[in-house]
């Protein structure tokens, strides 16, 4: 019996052996084993090059609206957010100077029209005319002016968008009465790259989006390309102009400018190739070539859908992994999954 029990220990422990020594084998199959990936061929295409800019809308004109001098308001006749006419008189500030002044060009032109009679039939000399006739129309504007100063009149179509003073307050020339604004159009200002300069043309269409209208695209051209480069930042300002006519873009608004620089033949690869480098914002791909795959740099471009355009990093026609990235480094051979 003794012997029969130390027999089955014996086979119990070869048979564990056998075991351990089975899973050791198949644990360096699995570690020896080449990565397996999926691959795809990737071409280039036409892309179009569209970049987007952000921006802050600004009226297409802005009116401080103001006396010349200090002087008492006796009536302001609108309010923040009402719309205005050009010519619409929007201030009238005391009148009391303006009045003294019409009294004296009154009599002014009184005695020139007595001296202008004299001078007709010899009664005066012709330096003494001249003389009248100067003063006269120095007092003429003179008067224009102060009446342009004391009824204040919209130079422009557009919207009143600050107040700062109230009836019978003193204008201490600080800030003015009131500021209107032209947003019939509306411009928007955007610095663009000098690599862009040459393709670039005024007149050319560009979308428009607002956080605040969320789906809604505005269509707007460019009216205005700066002729010099900031040193500084490379770059150039751009002026576009949106029509705006039903009024709904308002000046202060967040805006984004999609602008179409024309199409470039890209080479296009899906998303699922592009692996992002760890600590790094760099973006790479795995090339196949010859039974392995190599480590490779890229520049990304416009995002389409699932694919991304790339500006430089890989060739036409080569075949890139999309699934099995995990265990990949540069020089690896792989097994091609279909």
């Amino acid at each position: 019996m003794r012997k029969y029990i130390q027999l089955v220990s014996f086979m119990f422990i070869l048979l564990m052996s056998a075991c351990t020594e089975s899973k050791d084998k198949k644990g360096v199959d699995v570690i020896s084993e080449k990565p397996r990936v999926k691959l795809a061929t990737v071409t280039a295409r036409q892309v179009d090059q569209i970049l987007e800019y952000t921006a802050t809308v600004e009226a297409e004109v802005k009116n401080n609206i103001a006396p010349a001098s200090p002087v008492r308001i006796d009536h302001i006749y609108v309010e923040v957010g009402d719309k205005v006419s050009k010519g619409q008189k929007l201030v009238q500030m005391d009148a009391a100077s303006l009045k003294q002044l019409k009294l004296q060009l009154d009599n002014q032109e009184i005695e020139f029209k007595r001296l202008d009679e004299l001078y007709k039939v010899g009664g005066v000399s012709k330096s003494e005319w001249d003389a009248s006739k100067m003063s006269l129309d120095v007092k003429k504007t003179s008067y224009r002016n102060l009446l342009e100063n004391t009824s204040l009149l919209s130079p422009i179509s557009g919207i009143i968008t600050a107040r700062n003073y109230d009836n019978g307050d003193m204008y201490n020339g600080n800030t003015p009465v009131l500021v209107v604004e032209q947003i019939v159009p509306v411009k928007l200002l955007i610095n663009i790259s000098e690599n862009y300069f040459s393709k670039i043309k005024k007149g050319s269409p560009v979308k428009v989006k607002f956080d605040v209208f969320e789906g809604e695209v505005f269509n707007g051209k460019i009216s205005l390309i700066y002729p010099t480069i900031n040193a500084a930042t490379r770059t150039f300002p751009v002026e576009l102009v949106l029509d705006n006519k039903d009024m709904k873009v308002r000046p202060g608004m967040f805006a984004r400018v999609e602008v179409n620089f024309g199409s470039e033949n890209h080479v296009v690869v899906p998303d699922l190739a592009v692996v992002k480098q760890a600590g790094s914002g760099d973006r790479y791909v795995f090339v196949y070539e010859k039974g392995k795959v190599r480590y490779q740099k890229v520049e990304l471009g416009s995002r389409m859908g699932s694919e991304y355009e790339l500006i430089s990093g890989v060739d036409n026609n080569s075949q890139v992994v999309v699934a099995g990235h995990a265990r990949l480094v540069n020089g690896t051979e792989v097994i091609i999954e279909k």
